[in-house]
């Protein structure tokens, strides 16, 4: 008689290699189609404390329901990694398939209350520095949020390093480019920087005649030991400089620089909002940098991020040369 583990001739059967082992199916009757909500909230947040203030629930249950979603898919969907919570690679692809799912519903749900098919709903929480975000990011925010009424936005402003642990976001704009690979940006507009000073400061100390007298002012800047963005070191742009006023937000430098404290490097579309600062040198320091926008990859498909993408985009482009002055 030939064993089930025996060939014909009698010679054991060499076991199939355990790579070899099929996956048992999914049983698609115990997947709750509202759990591919929580992975899709803390692919968008990055955190599950504000995954769980998206959802308005505690973040112990966004867990709960990732890990029992986990639990019948057989995959890992999220992990701890350096800059927070991530999704792996298997959790970015089920989150945008499962997004569909989240789109579905709510398009249901517009269609019973009779809202319009393209309303924007929900929460969409966007970073920024301090002086674009305010002067810039804002009205377009909120020209966005009074054309959907159900929208909520959350502006937070800093200037800071776009990063994936930045308390959770959904559009991300810094000064540079990115240096995560889980984000995706581009360019929305280059600025100009320059040095100024107020009319009183001019009159008192003088105006420095060239870049090498800069050197004998007084720099009105950000604090170089907790700065966090390399295109904003005070060496590169005005070498041998000394900032002796230092504030990490950029509407102290413009008060500063107001109340005759020294010369100031601001944004020209900053500078340009008060009549009394003079640009000085402008040929010889007129310096370009570049706000850039970011999203993680799991968002680029969501209706309010492309939405936020597009009023940003707009506003940019209807005052560039407040942010691209000519210089004369």
């Amino acid at each position: 008689m030939v064993g089930r583990h025996d060939t014909p001739s009698g010679r054991k059967r060499p076991a199939a290699p355990a790579s070899a082992k099929i996956k048992p199916a999914v049983d698609i009757r115990q997947v709750r189609a509202d759990d591919f909500r929580y992975l899709i909230a803390v692919a968008r947040s990055g955190t599950r404390r504000s995954a769980a203030l998206d959802l308005g629930v505690d973040h112990t249950t966004v867990s709960r329901r990732i890990r029992a979603l986990e639990k019948i898919l057989g995959v890992r969907l999220i992990e701890r990694g350096a800059a927070g919570w991530e999704l792996t690679d298997i959790g970015r692809r089920v989150a945008e398939r499962g997004r569909a799912i989240e789109e579905s519903v709510q398009e249901a749900v517009d269609a019973a209350v009779g809202e319009a098919a393209d309303s924007l709903r929900g929460r969409v929480r966007v970073t920024a520095p301090d002086g674009f975000g305010t002067l810039v990011v804002t009205p377009a925010l909120a020209r966005l949020r009074m054309k959907h009424p159900h929208l909520s936005v959350e502006l937070l402003t800093a200037t800071r390093q776009m990063n994936l642990q930045q308390s959770g976001f959904d559009v991300a704009i810094a000064v540079g480019a990115t240096l995560n690979s889980r984000l995706v940006s581009e360019v929305i507009t280059p600025y100009s920087m320059g040095i100024y000073a107020a009319e009183e400061y001019i009159r008192e100390r003088g105006a420095p005649e060239s870049i090498d007298d800069v050197r004998n002012h007084p720099i009105i800047f950000f604090v170089d030991s907790l700065l966090q963005v390399g295109d904003l070191d005070l060496e590169r742009h005005l070498p041998g400089a000394t900032a002796l006023f230092m504030s990490t937000n950029i509407f102290a430098h413009v008060e500063a620089t107001r109340a005759a404290g020294g010369i100031g490097l601001l944004p020209a579309f900053m500078a340009s909002r008060h009549p009394e600062l003079i640009r000085l040198l402008p040929r010889d320091v007129d310096i370009h940098l570049n706000f850039s926008l970011a999203a993680r990859r799991e968002s680029l498909t969501n209706p309010t991020v492309k939405a936020v993408r597009d009023a940003i985009h707009a506003e940019v482009a209807s005052r560039r040369t407040e942010l691209l002055p000519p210089v004369k």
